[in-house]
């Protein structure tokens, strides 16, 4: 029997002979990468809070530079191009601290035969399972009550199980130490790892809760024989000195006390609630929709393919976001060389990683963002004043969710200069309040903090009256002809204005001031080749091969450039994505053209986009993503920006305008996207069909008058909260960038 309806998981006949293969599940703070394999089934844990020390605390604080600050501004402005060269203190390049991996739960059976295998991942439940003849393990990470659960079962159940610490690159100086003891109901397993030089360690503790046969100590780790069901509960603590084991085990034996399905069942109130409220049907062959994800990746142009990775990415993006939102490697790593530390990189990857969040209606993520912002706003302070010499904030590039201090950077990547961090960082959740129609004061507040950086920063007046932003910084670009730190980048000066603006808009005792500032910042420019430069100063040209596409900020996710209400500089910015390379083929390059392309309407570009990194093998049989084509360098920023792609090319929105069916590629020509948010306060279920009829229904929480734009049309419609509307349509494609022509009706009905 095959699927008549998207698939809400994915599955292989195999076990996974590879870390980055394995089924994932986690609840934003415990992870897990799941093998599946019955006679040697591997489990490995991770943690949000395990990032690796390594000493030198004396250079992670930003750098003193404020006093320097006016000199580099007048070598700047007098023509110097490489004078931000020197803007430093004279450290070397410091990484922040790495993620890593905590250990492997490892469970060894007898070889024996068996027929049948099969794992599965189920996204609305967050289990995974691998079964085998009468062999059967389930494992999930319940979003309750915060603890690994895994239940194996099989007739006369014989296993060997430990906690190992050995995993890829772990540094051999770990101070290790297990503990196993014998309990009435099974046993008791520690696992704790002291980093090197210090206090500081992690202990994982499992709790063995074992129905029939008998259990044997065989230390590091225990014997299981003819047993019926094994029940493991796990937790990691980071900690300093020595963890309370035995505290740990006792909670641990009161949550195992109601057992497997009583633990799922609290679980799936807050995981599968969350999952099950935005969906995406392409009406895909249901052949295809039965098949392992692995052979349904060989089939780039499959809607099948898009069905189970838009599934795929909500899930991923839900199981990682909790304590924290996700690394560059979600909440998983199987290696502790986890490339670029599995970092929250914040100048690109962290927003396209989450920008789903707030239209796929996953507060859980902007929540995760938020805890990481506000919890850094002090350090941002201390970046403000050490760097700039500033009151407010100022953001890192590279955080490891512990230091918000920027003290990354180098010559060539000079993340220091970067002045827009906090405004591209507070967006999301600014998105996140429209959608809600209410305000988050703490966000307020840090926003406030924004523009009061700005007004003693942007100190620099040019003959006219304008202030310029420099030294400027396009993350991770520079000038053809000049270097790094620059004058007046493109997001620069859109962070600048949007944080001025939207701040004067929440604080009128400012508001005056803080809109006079934002008006005298300088336009952007339109070079010679007819596309928004990436650096509003004369002179600097563009370098066009680059992966990011950081001064197309004003596009996505701002609204300050447009095809409605700016269509000549929309022209511009598309003029602009036409001429961006993908230089090295970075995923996160990719899916951040296709945002910026349907923001611009131009559904071709975003297929291309999307066919680029769905037939360049950029994912593993588990369904999350490489950075890099042929699965090099595991990365999320695929499996996680692809779904706000989706719904970006079918509806967007402001708190004025909701625009439906701006970029469906044609190869897409029925399908059905339900319970999506929108910034003016409205659900949509949108529905499309093959002979170019479409159907948007409208349920408002707000009474307010948009602006409504589709291939039918465009003009006012009214929305009374509380009262569905139902607004009937074309998929007949628009223009590339001039807006509609006005009114032609689109059928409104009550």
């Amino acid at each position: 029997m095959t699927p008549a309806a998207p698939v809400h998981g994915t599955w292989e006949p195999r076990p996974a002979a590879r870390w980055e293969d394995a089924f994932l599940a986690g609840n934003g703070r415990h992870g897990v990468l799941v093998y599946g394999d019955p006679h040697a089934d591997r489990v490995v844990v991770t943690h949000h809070t395990l990032v690796r020390p390594d000493g030198g605390d004396d250079d992670r604080r930003p750098p003193r530079l404020a006093e320097a600050l006016p000199a580099l501004q007048d070598r700047l402005l007098a023509g110097e191009s490489t004078a931000a060269e020197e803007f430093t203190d004279g450290r070397p390049l410091r990484w922040v601290r790495p993620f890593h991996p905590a250990f492997q739960m490892r469970l060894d059976r007898p070889p024996e035969a068996g027929h049948g295998y099969r794992r599965e991942v189920d996204f609305a439940t967050g289990e995974t399972v691998a079964a085998r003849a009468d062999w059967t393990s389930r494992v999930f990470v319940s979003r309750a009550d915060d603890v690994i659960v895994q239940r194996v079962t099989a007739t006369r159940l014989t296993l060997s199980l430990a906690l190992d610490h050995r995993l890829p690159g772990a540094p051999p100086g770990l101070g290790v130490g297990h503990g196993t003891v014998r309990t009435p109901d099974g046993a008791l397993l520690s696992l704790r790892a002291r980093y090197p030089g210090g206090d500081l360690a992690c202990t994982g503790v499992t709790v063995a809760v074992v129905t029939g046969g008998t259990t044997t100590l065989t230390p590091p780790g225990v014997r299981v024989e003819d047993a019926a069901e094994v029940l493991l509960l796990t937790r990691v603590r980071r900690h300093t000195g020595e963890l309370d084991v035995t505290g740990e085990a006792r909670a641990l034996r009161e949550l195992a006390a109601d057992g497997y399905e009583g633990l799922l069942g609290r679980h799936l109130a807050a995981h599968r609630t969350a999952y099950r409220r935005v969906t995406l049907d392409l009406a895909a062959d249901p052949a295809e929709r039965a098949l392992p994800g692995s052979e349904l990746l060989t089939r780039p142009h499959s809607p099948a393919l898009l069905e189970r990775l838009f599934a795929a990415g909500r899930y991923h993006l839900l199981s990682a976001s909790g304590l924290l939102p996700p690394r560059l490697t979600g909440l998983w790593t199987g290696d502790w060389d986890t490339a670029w530390s599995g970092a929250f990189t914040t100048n690109a990857n962290l927003n396209l990683q989450t920008a789903s969040a707030a239209a796929a209606d996953l507060p859980e993520v902007t929540e995760a963002l938020a805890a990481l912002v506000h919890r850094q706003v002090p350090h941002w302070r201390d970046n403000a004043r050490e760097i700039f010499g500033t009151r407010g904030v100022a953001a890192p590039s590279h955080t490891d969710g512990e230091s918000g201090h920027t003290y990354h950077f180098s010559r060539e990547y000079p993340l220091h200069l970067w002045t827009a961090g906090a405004d591209w960082l507070l967006k999301p959740l600014l998105d996140h309040d429209e959608t809600r129609g209410e305000r988050d004061p703490r966000t307020l507040a840090v926003l406030a903090e924004t523009a009061l950086f700005y007004e003693d920063f942007l100190t620099r007046t040019d003959l006219d009256g304008r202030v310029h932003i420099v030294p400027s910084y396009s993350p991770e670009n520079r000038p053809a002809n000049a270097s790094w730190g620059a004058i007046d980048a493109a997001m620069d000066l859109s962070a600048a204005r949007h944080a001025l603006r939207t701040a004067a808009d929440h604080h009128p005792e400012h508001a005056t001031r803080w809109r006079a500032l934002a008006d005298r910042l300088p336009p952007h420019r339109i070079n010679a080749d007819g596309a928004l430069a990436e650096w509003a100063h004369p002179g600097l040209d563009d370098r066009y091969d680059h992966r990011h596409l950081s001064h197309l900020y004003g596009v996505w996710p701002l609204d300050e450039i447009n095809p409605y209400d700016t269509p000549d500089l929309a022209r511009a910015a598309h003029r602009a994505l036409e001429l961006r390379g993908p230089e090295n083929d970075s995923a996160h390059g990719h899916l951040h053209h296709a945002l910026v392309a349907a923001r611009l309407r131009d559904a071709g570009r975003v297929a291309d986009a999307l066919g680029r990194v769905l037939g360049g093998d950029y994912f593993h049989a588990s369904l999350m993503s490489a950075h890099y084509p042929h699965r090099d360098v595991y990365n999320a920023d695929a499996a996680h920006s692809l779904p706000a792609v989706l719904i970006e090319m079918l509806v967007q929105s402001t708190p004025g305008r909701l625009v439906l069916l701006p970029a469906l590629p044609a190869r897409l020509p029925a399908g059905e996207l339900t319970g999506v948010r929108t910034r003016c306060g409205a659900a949509v279920d949108l529905a499309w069909t093959a002979d170019g009829t479409a159907t948007a229904v409208l349920r408002p929480a707000r009474t307010l008058r948009v602006d409504l734009r589709t291939p039918s049309g465009a003009g006012p419609l009214d929305l009374t909260a509380g009262e569905t509307r139902v607004i009937r349509l074309t998929t007949r494609s628009p223009s590339q960038l001039p807006p509609p022509r006005e009114g032609i009706p689109w059928h409104p009905a009550p």
